[in-house]
């Protein structure tokens, strides 16, 4: 009877797992449908391949190389779908008796947990699309995914999630740093390779006048971006929900239900905050902003949804939706240009989320979150930035004046998204 009841857990646990990743792969659609409607008409069609094609080399190079790097694994994950179910029963078993460790462990040796792992590796590819949108070369920009799921990536994922020393020098876990479900290891590494990627590539046309203040260029589907924005938002409960790992146990499940409590109250608060200060700051409604102020409130709680109070993660959340709107501006008066706010959304909220996790986690220190973002963004940036200037120098990676004029739709696809709009018979 007992390990009939292991096996169920098991299999819950497990299931549970590829459901959650599950919804983070659908959130790959939401950045789709949020960058397709933000960009304008004329660079839609590539946006839309940019992000399909993102996701397939994503998979493709975690598959081959990346969780093996991150984990210390087989390349290639050899023998990865054979799990020893006595194995996984003793383990269920010693954990019931009080033994310490992860019971339901070997999860992390089989297929699930990859499944899990490189939807994440997506979702960090996907925020780099978005800041580099209308005047980055498409074959450039997958060149660079290639490195960046592949290597970079996995790299500080070894060091934080992994468990790995950093070159041998210091293991991040061991200072204290904490990142419950990826603010600084998916989002802020994100930022810090689109950051790397928009210095070098500079800002469309247009964008700033001679005397340095920023035009508006508003995105051709509002309809698109709000969707976009609620996809992405239901599949956060995938992304920090199924970091809890597991929900076959009393524990587990009441920590799944307050992970999902926060992350929605974090997220409507964000939202609300960011709509106000704009109404006080532009007395607009801002769409934009409101869009942005829940993803902002999402990326905060990304890095402890577990521990504060309800009221806490409305307080984060809501935090996070005023920085962001502050953050949003402050990057146009530096000219760089982000069409979709990536940089500032899961960047600049990325660093403040890690920060406020020892006000909630005993476990964390300040000096380890300090220490954790900067080696992630030293590391991202660092690396990308070598990355893209490689590029550059080599096929380049900016569109020439004539195609980002026309649109790139024509210039990489051959096709554009609204043809019945902008063309006549």
């Amino acid at each position: 009877m007992e390990n009939n009841l292991f096996h169920l857990q098991y299999a819950l646990d497990t299931f549970y797992f590829l459901v959650c990743g599950a919804l983070v792969m659908w959130m790959a659609a939401g950045f789709t449908m949020l960058e397709a409607g933000l960009v304008r008409a004329k660079n839609t069609t590539e946006i839309l391949t940019k992000n399909v094609a993102l996701y397939a080399v994503s998979c493709i190079m975690y598959l081959v190389c990346g969780y093996a790097i991150m984990y210390n694994g087989d390349w290639f994950l050899a023998g990865i779908g054979t799990v020893d179910a006595d194995a996984v029963l003793a383990d269920f078993a010693a954990r019931e008796n009080g033994a310490d460790g992860f019971s339901g462990a070997a999860i992390y040796a089989g297929a699930a947990d990859f499944f899990f792992q490189v939807v994440f590796v997506a979702t960090a590819m996907s925020i780099v699309s978005g800041a580099v949108a209308e005047r980055m070369k498409l074959w450039a920009f997958l060149a660079f995914a290639v490195v960046m799921t592949g290597f970079i990536y996995p790299m500080e994922g070894l060091w934080t999630w992994g468990g790995g020393d950093v070159f041998g020098w210091y293991n991040l876990g061991a200072l204290g740093f904490s990142d419950f479900a990826g603010a600084g290891i998916v989002h802020m590494a994100g930022a810090a390779a689109a950051l790397a990627g928009v210095l070098l590539l500079g800002a469309r046309a247009g964008k700033y006048a001679p005397d340095g203040t920023a035009r508006a260029m508003p995105g051709a589907n509002m309809p698109l971006a709000a969707l976009g924005t609620m996809i992405l938002w239901l599949g956060w409960f995938g992304f920090n929900g199924g970091s809890v790992l597991k929900l076959g146990d009393i524990d587990s499940a009441n920590a799944v239900a307050v992970v999902f409590l926060n992350t929605n109250a974090a997220a409507a608060a964000g939202a609300l905050a960011a709509l106000i200060l704009a109404r006080l700051r532009y007395h607009k409604a801002d769409l934009t902003m409101l869009l942005n102020g829940a993803l902002a409130g999402l990326v905060v709680i990304t890095a402890e949804p577990l521990t504060p109070s309800a009221l806490q993660a409305t307080v984060f959340g809501a935090a996070g939706g005023a920085l962001v709107t502050l953050s949003v501006v402050c990057l146009d008066r530096l000219k760089i240009d982000d069409p979709v706010g990536a940089i500032s959304v899961h960047g600049v909220c990325g660093l403040f989320g890690l920060l406020l996790v020892p006000l909630t986690n005993t476990e964390a220190t300040l000096l380890g979150q300090l220490a954790g973002a900067a080696t992630i963004f030293v590391w991202v940036f660092g690396l990308s930035w070598l990355v893209w200037r490689a590029l550059k120098a080599s096929i380049g990676i900016r569109i020439d004046a004539e195609h980002e004029f026309n649109g790139m739709d024509l210039a990489d696809c051959g096709i554009e998204a609204y043809p019945e709009f902008t063309k006549t018979v």
